[in-house]
């Protein structure tokens, strides 16, 4: 007992030996509690959530809401034990109490913001669809915002020793300020409210902003920006409150939808166009594609042709290569397995222009996919430039230098055979 009984008559004779022996004392405590807190408790917690069937507190693990929390026991140790430490001057004493409590709120605030973020993981695990129909990240940042400055607000008054109600009062003085400061956010929000209720945007969709440069799928909504993908895997960032006020295109209604439009015109040379005598028109019989359009026509002309007996053959009606090409292309069309049956489909003529003829091809395939599609409709314009000569048609060109070389050597031929008599 002797050695204890020199060191209490140390510490009578030496206050500030006791001051810091208890001052070490707490801090042992606070460590101990700190590692019996993570080591223990939740190592302990860890292993129940992992073992329970429910599949939300994965979420909350994963997102380190208990190892956040478990942080707090320490500065609650210290926070506790300060006033008890003898010898220590009050001004410490207090300080010490404030700074552990500004640090509980703030840890708590960040383990209150890691359970926001597991929020939205449960919401998009337990349904795919409609999170990326209604996401809610938006909302989500809207309450971060607000749970650090209400943390930010509870922290410094903390620290200062005055009523948070009091520093709340102030900010009313503050209310340009903050607008300006928050300007983005606000605006962004109340766009975001914007496309969710309206159900603008949604994460997957494939959008248009050329302003923005973007053109592709949509992979981010967040409060302040939208991330578009583009298809050379790029990614642009748009601001959340553009796509309010400026035109963007949204190609969610062709997916949806099941087709994908094909509308791109082939041009004629007019100087090809011109009536079928019988012997063509025997010929194009043989096309199963074009005998119920040929046997239709041949009885429509017969009959008309029949009333104009007697009169000048510019009276009769004959059928033309061109409304015979027509005819085959949209049979061949509606005969296409790549083509939907569903949707609008039409071959028409647009208005005749310097550069021939245009014959337009309006239809919709059967699939969406990008390249399904481009396939498609490579095939279709590949046969059809293929059977043009089979009516007679050409398709129009501008003459390039290998044409106008050509020209121009069967000039200097023609004119060198007019020569050679007068040579002679």
């Amino acid at each position: 007992m002797e050695p204890f009984t020199a060191f209490y008559d140390q510490l009578a004779t030496r206050p500030w030996l006791l001051t810091l022996a208890t001052s070490t004392t707490l801090l042992l405590v606070a460590w101990l509690a700190d590692q019996l807190t993570r080591r223990l408790l939740v190592r302990v917690l860890v292993q129940l959530v992992q073992a329970s069937p429910v599949k939300w507190d994965d979420a909350i693990l994963r997102r380190g809401v208990i190892r956040r929390l478990s942080h707090t026991v320490p500065a609650i140790v210290i926070y506790l034990g300060a006033p008890l430490l003898p010898g220590v001057p009050e001004g410490v004493v207090a300080v010490a109490r404030n700074v552990a409590a500004a640090y509980v709120v703030l840890t708590a605030a960040q383990a209150l913001s890691a359970f926001l973020s597991s929020l939205q993981d449960i919401y998009e695990s337990r349904d795919p669809v409609r999170a990326r129909n209604r996401p809610i990240k938006g909302y989500l940042q809207v309450a971060k915002i607000v749970l650090f400055v209400l943390a930010a607000v509870l922290v410094i008054a903390v620290l200062v020793e005055k009523s948070p109600l009091l520093l709340l009062s102030g900010f009313g003085a503050m209310t340009a300020v903050l607008m300006l400061v928050f300007k983005d956010t606000i605006l962004s929000l109340v766009a975001s409210v914007q496309l969710n209720s309206n159900d603008m945007v949604r994460v997957g969709d494939w959008i248009e902003m050329p302003k923005y440069g973007a053109d592709g799928d949509v992979i981010d909504v967040a409060l302040h920006t939208v991330k578009v993908q583009n298809w050379d895997k790029t990614i642009t960032t748009i601001p959340t409150h553009a796509l309010i006020a400026d035109s963007f295109k949204n190609w969610r209604g062709m997916s949806e939808s099941g087709g994908r439009r094909i509308k791109r015109a082939l041009p004629i040379d007019q100087g090809t166009v011109r009536y079928l005598d019988n012997e063509e028109r025997q010929a194009l019989s043989r096309f199963v594609l074009l005998q119920p359009y040929l046997e239709k026509k041949a009885a429509e002309l017969a009959e008309w042709n029949a009333t104009q007996e007697g009169r000048a053959p510019v009276n009769l009606r004959r059928l033309t290569n061109l409304g015979t090409f027509r005819a085959y292309a949209r049979a061949y069309l509606q005969a296409h397995k790549g083509i939907h049956q569903g949707m609008t489909l039409l071959v028409r003529q647009l208005p005749p222009g310097p550069e021939g003829l245009p014959l337009e091809i309006y239809c919709f395939t059967a699939t969406t996919a990008w390249g399904e599609y481009e396939d498609i409709q490579s095939d279709i314009f590949d046969h059809l430039l293929a059977i043009l000569p089979e009516f007679g048609l050409r398709a129009f060109q501008q003459p390039s230098g290998a044409d106008i070389a050509a020209a121009a050597g069967a000039v200097g031929k023609g004119a060198q055979r007019s020569e050679w008599p007068a040579s002679k």
